[in-house]
């Protein structure tokens, strides 16, 4: 049996309707959004205090609440798995959108 093949996007622009579209429950874009937000705040932390430990919590924060979301919720792959660098930028993107209210949050 043959792998599915990625699909192929010519830009950011071109990717991002298919990563809202890998994110269409409510509770993992929520999830999503937690997970943001405590980058921000360990990213914040660790330059703060100085503690640079604070950084090792970045990814287990972003990563952990959204992978959280798509396994149990949306039950599907994370994008990123496929999609590394689109997926880094769709999540802050997509994190700005719900801030302004133009995604349900």
């Amino acid at each position: 049996m043959a792998a599915i093949e990625a699909q192929k996007f010519e830009s950011f622009r071109d990717f991002y309707p298919f990563y809202l579209q890998e994110h269409s429950n409510l509770t993992c874009r929520r999830l999503h959004f937690i997970g943001t937000s405590l980058v921000f705040a360990s990213v914040i932390a660790a330059i703060s205090t100085g503690n640079m430990l604070w950084f090792a919590a970045t990814p287990l924060a972003g990563y952990g609440f959204a992978w959280i979301g798509h396994f149990f919720f949306e039950h599907n792959r994370p994008a990123t798995f496929k999609y590394p660098f689109y997926s880094f930028m769709g999540d802050f993107v997509m994190f700005k959108d719900m801030l302004l209210g133009r995604i349900e949050r």
